[in-house]
């Protein structure tokens, strides 16, 4: 092997250090970021990297794994009876089936296409079930394969442009809520695949809610990918940004706050990085947008809204390792506002995140309760859920390691 390949982490002969700093490299960090992320200094992570330092413990061990986006303990520790898949959740049974759909190629002549006014219907209803439901991706893993396959046909069949522009932009949507079902699971190239698409078919309907919705949804997947691609994340946000703002002043409600969770999303990615003052300033950006909303109003994708402006700021407090803002922003958020059940959970899971960066490990556990309460399968895949409770199994707290392991059991990372 040439002296300039990087080495594949899977290699045996590797030790914890040195596949650390594989992923470490591979994300395009540095030595200072990781070590900021972990609470460590930078020398502390080059003498775990060059073995002046033994292995850490699990509870650090799983903090790597989250910082890296490691998603197999296994591939991080080298030890393959620790096959323990952090961000990517267990394979759902209706998988099969959506990956069919969307990999499928029907041919106009097959059958007659439902209209586009009949599919958004349709896909309005999914959205619904899906808020719904505590089991979402049971429901709409049912629902998806019959509704990818009849937008794609409403596409070949449309004759007219105007026709073809109106089911792309249904196509486009349908995409984006296969993207809530196949998100953390094990076919991550079905995830591009169908954002892919979905930014082809929002882009060829020319509406600017498609465009904004698919664009929210390519954003996530490049932040989620890491910070290498972190400028990618903000190039497609600031980008569609650009592109709606001056379309807003007679905008519907719907292209107002995909706007507004666009300005969200670039704070995030801000937070991510580490800068404070854009990562806030982007927060109210997006809240002032909120404002204007009706107070009624729920963004179906996004979950942009007035009700979930507080869930937002938790997330921006723990993306930038504040425990004690986090937990203040917890205070004021209210859960019971926002009416989505997974989007609820996903709230809970990042008030226990906030907890725990706070060392308060025993509120973190009630509140990865009220998460499964809420919704098991938010829960079930959420590799920062997965993390906090597999560290607490560890606990010196013999009530905390009890209680960690009844959650574990629960979402399925430990046997009854």
């Amino acid at each position: 092997m040439p002296s300039d390949v990087t080495p594949d982490p899977m290699d045996h002969p590797l030790v914890f250090g040195q596949r650390m700093q594989v992923f470490r490299t591979r994300r395009g960090m540095s030595r200072t970021v990781l070590a900021g992320l972990l609470g460590k200094s930078p020398s502390w992570v080059k003498q775990v990297e060059n073995g002046t330092l033994h292995t850490p413990g699990l509870p650090m061990i799983l903090r790597v794994a989250e910082v890296l986006r490691v998603r197999n303990l296994g591939e991080l520790t080298g030890d393959q009876t620790m096959p323990v898949d952090l961000f990517i959740g267990p394979g759902h049974a209706k998988l099969p089936a959506v990956r069919d759909a969307i990999d499928d190629f029907p041919f106009a002549a097959d059958r007659e296409a439902p209209s586009a006014a009949h599919l958004s219907a349709r896909l309005a209803s999914a959205w619904s079930a899906r808020h719904s439901a505590p089991n979402h991706r049971e429901v709409i893993g049912g629902l998806l394969p019959g509704l990818i396959r009849d937008a794609q046909l409403a596409v070949r069949q449309a004759d007219r442009a105007p026709e073809r522009r109106a089911a792309q932009a249904v196509l486009a949507e349908v995409y984006g809520l296969s993207q809530f079902f196949l998100a953390y699971q094990p076919d991550s190239a079905l995830l591009w695949r169908a954002a892919e698409r979905g930014m082809v078919a929002a882009q060829e309907s020319e509406d600017p809610h498609a465009i904004g919705v698919a664009a929210w949804l390519t954003a996530q997947a490049h932040r989620d990918s890491g910070p290498a691609h972190f400028d990618a994340a903000d190039a497609v946000t600031l980008k569609t940004l650009r592109h709606l703002t001056p379309l807003l002043p007679d905008a519907s409600d719907d292209v107002r706050a995909i706007a507004g969770a666009l300005q969200f999303e670039a704070g995030y990615t801000a937070a991510r990085r580490g800068d404070t003052g854009s990562a806030w300033n982007r927060w109210d950006t997006a809240r002032k947008v909120a404002k204007r909303l009706p107070a009624d109003y729920y963004h179906p994708a996004t979950s942009f809204s007035r009700a979930v402006m507080g869930a937002h700021a938790v997330t921006v407090a723990v993306e930038l390792h504040a425990g004690g803002e986090s937990v203040r922003q917890a205070a004021k958020a209210d859960a019971r506002t926002i009416p989505s059940r997974p989007r609820r959970a996903r709230h809970r899971i990042e008030e226990a995140r906030g907890y725990q960066l706070d060392g308060q490990p025993e509120a973190a556990l009630a509140t990865l309760d009220k998460a499964y309460e809420a919704a098991p399968e938010t829960i079930r895949y959420n590799g920062y859920a997965r993390r906090i409770i597999l560290e607490e199994t560890e606990s010196k707290s013999q009530v905390h390691r009890r209680r960690a392991a009844e959650l574990a059991v629960k979402i399925g990372v430990l046997a009854a």
